[in-house]
C-alpha cells in the first residue's frame, strides 16, 4: 500500500474547494433535471399538435378529389407555418417492412404558400412507418422537424412540423441557467470563503497560540507563564473550542511538570549538598584523629582515638546504608512480605524506646476493633516505628509524654506517635518528610549525640508507601501526632483457646526494672 501523501493545501482552501464542487456538482444536476423536465414538456406538447395536424391533414385529403400528388388541403385554416405534408405513392402502398415512398411533399412558407419539397428533401423523408410513430428528421434547407405518418381508413400521409421553437426555448433555458449558476457559484464561493475565514479565526488563533508556546525553551531553567488560549477560544460546543480547552490542559500539564521537575532538580542538588556535607563531617573527624596519632601518642591517647574513629566511621556507615535504603524504595524494589502483628511490633519498638530515653513517659495504647494484622516486611515496619518514637525523644525534653496506640478496623490499621512536646514549627511542617529536613530549629536536643542526618522520616514516608500506606503528622504547641495508615491483611487471625479479645483496651506501661524479652 502507497504511503499516503501529505496535504499542501491549508484546511481553509481545502474546504472551499470541497464545497465548490459540491455546488458546482448540486447546481449542474438542477439545471440538467430542469432542462430535461423543460423538453420533455414542449416535446410532448409538439408531439401533440404534429399528431392533431396529422389527423387534420387525413381528413382534408379524404375530402378532395385530386390525384395522387395533390396537398391542398395544407391551403386549409389552422396549417402553422412550416407546417409539412408529404403523399405516398399509392400504386405501390406501403413496402414490407411498413414504409412507403414519398411522391409529393410542401412546405407552409412564411407568406402562407406552399413550397414543394426537392428530391434529396423528400429523400430525408423515406423510410418512415404509417403507424403513427413520432420521429425527427432534419430535412436539408428547412433544419430539423418532427414528423409521423398515419393511414387510418383513407390514404397514407405524412405531416411534419419544425422543432426550431423548441430548440430555441431549450437552448436560451440553458444559457440562462448557466448565467444564473455560474453567478450563483460565483456569490456562493465569496459567501463560503469569508464565511470559512471568520469560523476559522479561533482555530487559527488557538495554532498561533500553540507556535508561540513551541518558541519557549523548555530545556532549562524555571518555565513559568506560558501563553494560554483565551477564554473565548475555548467553548465546549466547538471543534475548535473543544481544541483550545485540550492545549490548555496539555500546557497545564507541561508547565506543571517542568515546575516538578525543576522542584526536582532543586532537591537533588539540595541533597547532594546535605549528603556531602553529612559524609564530610565524620570523614573530617577521622582524618583529624589520624593525623593526631600520625604527630604521636603525646597528643592523644591512641585508644580515645581509635574510639572516636569508629564511633565517626559507624556514623558514616549509618548515612550511606539510609542513603542506600532509600535508594532502593524509589526504585520500587520488592520488600519481604509476611503477616505482620502490629501490635506486638509497636510494643517492643516501645519497649526499646524506655530502655533508650529513660526520662520520657512511654505509654502503649491498644483499639482493636479487629485484628491489627498488616502483609509487609516486619524489619521495615519496626524501622517505622522506632524512627517515630526515636524522633519524639530526640525532639523532646526529659518529662515529656510519649503515647504509641494502635487502631485497627475492617478498612485500615493505624499506627499513631503523640507526644505533648513544644510541637514542629509551622514552616518545616511541609518540609517534614523531605531528606535532610532536622527540627534543629524549634525542637530542642538533649545533647550533640543526639542529632540525626535529617533522613529518619524520609525513610518513615519511603517505607509507609511501598507497603501501600501514607503518614500525616499535626503539630502544634503541646501536642505533636504521626499518624501512620496500612491497608489490613484481612486474614483472620486464630486466638488462643480461652483468650477474649476485649475492643478498646488502653494499656499504660509503666518503666520496668528489667528488660521483659
Amino acid at each position: 500500500m502507497r504511503p499516503r501523501l501529505p496535504e499542501r493545501r491549508s484546511l481553509r482552501t481545502r474546504l472551499l474547494l470541497f464545497i465548490g464542487v459540491i455546488l458546482v456538482v448540486v447546481c449542474a444536476a438542477m439545471a440538467l433535471t430542469t432542462v430535461l423536465a423543460q423538453r420533455a414538456y414542449l416535446m410532448g406538447n409538439l408531439d401533440q399538435r404534429v399528431t392533431d395536424a396529422a389527423e387534420r391533414s387525413q381528413g382534408g385529403l379524404q375530402r378532395r378529389t385530386g390525384d395522387d400528388t395533390d396537398l391542398g388541403f395544407l391551403n386549409e385554416r389552422g396549417q402553422a407555418v412550416g407546417t409539412l405534408a408529404a403523399r405516398f405513392d399509392a400504386d405501390t402502398g406501403a413496402d414490407a417492412d411498413g414504409t412507403g415512398q414519398v411522391i409529393a411533399a410542401q412546405v407552409v412558407t412564411d407568406d402562407g404558400t406552399r413550397q414543394t419539397l426537392t428530391a434529396a428533401q423528400r429523400a430525408a423523408l423515406d423510410g418512415i412507418d404509417t403507424d403513427g410513430s413520432l420521429h425527427t428528421r432534419t430535412i436539408p434547407g428547412l433544419g430539423t422537424y418532427r414528423v409521423t405518418a398515419i393511414a387510418g381508413d383513407g390514404v397514407p400521409v405524412l405531416t411534419g412540423l419544425p422543432m426550431d421553437d423548441v430548440q430555441d426555448m431549450i437552448g436560451g433555458l440553458v444559457l440562462i441557467e448557466a448565467v444564473a449558476g455560474g453567478l450563483g457559484l460565483a456569490a456562493a464561493g465569496v459567501v463560503c470563503a469569508v464565511v470559512i475565514r471568520r469560523q476559522l479565526r479561533p482555530l487559527g488563533r488557538v495554532a498561533a497560540t500553540a507556535v508561540e508556546v513551541s518558541r519557549v525553551p523548555l530545556g532549562r531553567g524555571a518555565v513559568t507563564g506560558l501563553t494560554r488560549v483565551r477564554e473565548r477560544d475555548t467553548y465546549p460546543g466547538s471543534e475548535a473550542g473543544q481544541v483550545g480547552a485540550a492545549l490548555n490542559r496539555m500546557i497545564d500539564h507541561v508547565e506543571s511538570s517542568l515546575a516538578e521537575r525543576q522542584r526536582g532538580e532543586e532537591r537533588m542538588r539540595r541533597f547532594l549538598a546535605d549528603a556531602s556535607h553529612e559524609l564530610r563531617t565524620p570523614l573530617a573527624s577521622i582524618a583529624g584523629y589520624a593525623e593526631l596519632m600520625n604527630r604521636g601518642t603525646q597528643r592523644i591517647e591512641p585508644t580515645l582515638a581509635w574510639r572516636r574513629v569508629s564511633a565517626e566511621s559507624a556514623r558514616m556507615t549509618g548515612l550511606v546504608e539510609d542513603l542506600l535504603l532509600l535508594a532502593r524504595l524509589d526504585e520500587g524494589r520488592p520488600l519481604q512480605s509476611s503477616e505482620v502483628d502490629l501490635a506486638a511490633l509497636v510494643a517492643e519498638a516501645v519497649w526499646d524506646a524506655r530502655a533508650a530515653g529513660g526520662g520520657h513517659d512511654w505509654q502503649l495504647a491498644l483499639l482493636l476493633d479487629a485484628p491489627a494484622l498488616v502483609l509487609g516486611d516486619e524489619a521495615r515496619l519496626h524501622q517505622v516505628v522506632a524512627n517515630l518514637l526515636a524522633n519524639a525523644r530526640v525532639h523532646t525534653p526529659v518529662g515529656t509524654t510519649v503515647v504509641a496506640s494502635v487502631e485497627a478496623t475492617e478498612a485500615h490499621c493505624v499506627i499513631r506517635v503523640r507526644d505533648d512536646g513544644p510541637g514542629i514549627a509551622p514552616h518545616l511542617l511541609p518540609a517534614v518528610f523531605e531528606r535532610f529536613t532536622r527540627g534543629d530549629v524549634s525542637r530542642s536536643r538533649n545533647g550533640p549525640a543526639d542529632g540525626g542526618s535529617g533522613l529518619g522520616l524520609a525513610i518513615v514516608a519511603a517505607i509507609a508507601a511501598a507497603h501501600g500506606g501514607h503518614i500525616v503528622v499535626d503539630s502544634e504547641p503541646g501536642r505533636t501526632e504521626f499518624t501512620l495508615t496500612l491497608p489490613p491483611s484481612h486474614v483472620p487471625l486464630e486466638a488462643p483457646p480461652g483468650a477474649s479479645a476485649a475492643p478498646h483496651a488502653d494499656l499504660a506501661l509503666e518503666a520496668p526494672t528489667s528488660d521483659p524479652r
